[in-house]
């Protein structure tokens, strides 16, 4: 099925990265793009391939880690009939089926070491044998693979292929993460702020206020792309109001009643700090460390403004107008107490 896709961004790290595809899109060898989850190493990928010689021809695409490692190869290689339990009928591999075209391989680094030696005759002799038969069968295959992951570490401890990874890494494309591409988050924020509106029907993109914006970039995207994409649908979708989109939810499970994580879930977000009670004295609160005036004047401020924030559920604006100050006097406060990252 063919897709439409963009690629966006204008930032000098992602320009960069995109200028390294291009060149090596020409050439007929394996590329590995490297790069964290939702930085869009797939539409890489499919870059490398409409610009290739091979455009005609099939983009044949693979997740490796979202297939039990018994299926690995017979989804690679193909399987004849009987060759195990349940394979009723012979059936091509993805390397047939690109045959002529590109093959991606995504989350390479999950592959067994088993897939990895078949992995690495099909490359390096362009010829596969599909499970339960002995004939081998040519295949004239570009691959591209990706992985979030470090593989020559991998190498080291022993987990991947030293002769696999020398023969994928003719080049190798790693794409910046978003909290690098600072100059590209509005950007993208537009592109799919516009796209959202246009599906859910609005007459007309009202943009995004000051606060919504000042807390877009200095957000630090683990999810990176994916998660902007998220994030600004989700702002649209919800804003009733006329004007910019200013509220802006970062974490969707934010809720006074969601439930506990369990004890010990390493994988759990952190608690955040609590609000002091009505019923504690903030100077009292403060009176632990240096007793110097400064010192403390510092401390009863920063308690004041982690009470303000969440009084007022970490929206700024809110927070400002409670405390009597302007919007830029509490961002000021804010990244002088070092407080930001908590607050949307």
């Amino acid at each position: 099925m063919e897709r439409t896709t963009q690629v966006i961004g204008q930032s000098g790290a992602f320009l960069d990265a995109l200028e390294r595809a291009s060149r090596a899109a020409a050439l007929d060898r394996p590329v590995l793009v490297i790069g964290e989850r939702g930085t869009g190493k797939e539409l890489v990928a499919e870059r490398l391939h409409r610009l290739s010689p091979r455009w005609d021809q099939p983009l044949v695409i693979m997740n490796c880690a979202a297939l039990p490692e018994t299926l690995i190869e017979a989804e690679l290689f193909g399987h004849e009939a009987g060759a195990f339990t349940g394979a009723t009928k012979a059936r091509v591999g993805r390397f047939e089926e690109a045959h002529g075209g590109t093959l991606f391989l995504d989350e390479l680094g999950t592959l067994s070491m088993a897939a990895q030696d078949r992995l690495l005759r099909a490359v390096e002799y362009g010829e596969i044998t599909r499970i339960g038969s002995s004939r081998p069968i040519r295949v004239d295959v570009r691959i591209v693979a990706a992985t979030n992951e470090h593989l020559p570490a991998k190498v080291a401890a022993n987990a991947f292929r030293a002769d696999l990874l020398d023969r994928l890494s003719f080049e190798v494309v790693t794409l910046p993460p978003l909290r690098a591409r600072k100059s590209d988050v509005m950007v993208l924020a537009e592109y799919f702020g516009r796209r959202m509106a246009s599906e859910i029907g609005w007459a007309d993109w009202p943009g995004f206020g000051a606060e919504a914006t000042d807390a877009l970039i200095e957000y630090g995207w683990p999810g990176n792309v994916r998660e902007l994409r998220n994030v600004i649908e989700r702002a649209v979708y919800r804003w009733e109001r006329e004007g910019p989109i200013e509220a802006i939810e970062f974490d969707p499970f934010v809720s006074p009643y969601r439930p506990a994580a369990p004890a010990g879930d390493r994988a759990a977000p952190p608690a955040a700090e609590p609000a002091a009670t009505e019923d504690e004295d903030p100077v009292t609160a403060c009176e632990e460390g240096p007793s110097d005036f400064k010192s403390r004047v510092s401390r009863f401020e920063h308690q004041l403004l982690r009470r303000a924030l969440a009084d007022n559920r970490f929206n700024q604006r809110a927070t400002a107008e409670a405390l009597g100050l302007t919007y830029d006097q509490l961002r000021h406060a804010l990244r002088r107490h070092d407080l930001l990252g908590g607050a949307s």
